[in-house]
């Protein structure tokens, strides 16, 4: 990642906001002979001593999950919104064109649950996603799938050692062509770039 201050968060809330706005993420750790990649929908505790713990279910006895046996250190990665920006949208066009966008990477240990925090994982993203009063509610499962299903997962918890993060969204522009990147952005439309532009609006108000 660019590690630059002018592309940097630093309210930790902010970025627990992100991570959880953007929970289908990617863990990664070292494998053998490759590093392992799984793409997970995570959730994202803030824990009251203001700790972040990670938790979430894989298959059992894939690479993957022997990969983060043999080396519990992980790193998650949280996407979000990302852009072409184009120099023509710059005061000075002497310049290269670019890209924005947001993620947060989340270094921590990984460690395995037992089968009743597994349970557990699975009824909470369930509710989480399908509520109580849904066909697909976890209470409409029948018992004989869960069991089935708790023979191939195991859940797990990451806690969280250290977040690093970039929020590249042209704050080393001059504000003229922060609002003609906006305005650019907006008129292209697309979701990538609507959200992009309403961040880039929401921190030159908080500045203005």
């Amino acid at each position: 990642m660019i590690k630059l201050a002018h592309f940097t968060e630093t309210n930790q809330a902010t970025l627990v906001q992100f991570m959880q706005n953007n929970a289908f993420a990617i863990v990664t750790a070292m494998g053998h002979p490759y590093p392992v990649a799984t793409h997970i929908p995570l959730e994202v505790i803030q824990q009251a001593d203001g700790s972040i713990l990670l938790t979430g279910h894989i298959m059992r006895k894939t690479d993957h999950h022997r990969a983060f046996e043999n080396n519990p250190h992980v790193l998650v990665i949280f996407n979000g919104p990302h852009t072409y920006i184009s120099s023509s949208w710059y005061n000075n066009l002497v310049t290269a064109s670019t890209w924005n966008y947001m993620t947060v990477h989340a270094r921590g240990i990984i460690h395995f649950l037992d089968e009743a925090a597994t349970l557990e994982a699975v009824k909470s993203i369930t509710e989480k996603y399908e509520g109580h009063h849904n066909k697909a509610s976890f209470q409409h499962i029948p018992q004989q799938d869960v069991q089935a299903m708790l023979k191939g997962i195991v859940a797990f918890e990451i806690k969280v050692e250290a977040l690093s993060n970039v929020f590249k969204l042209s704050q080393n522009r001059d504000e003229p062509s922060q609002l003609k990147i906006i305005e650019a952005l907006n008129k292209r439309g697309d979701e990538n770039s609507r959200l992009i532009a309403t961040e880039m609006s929401n921190r030159l108000n908080k500045t203005s």
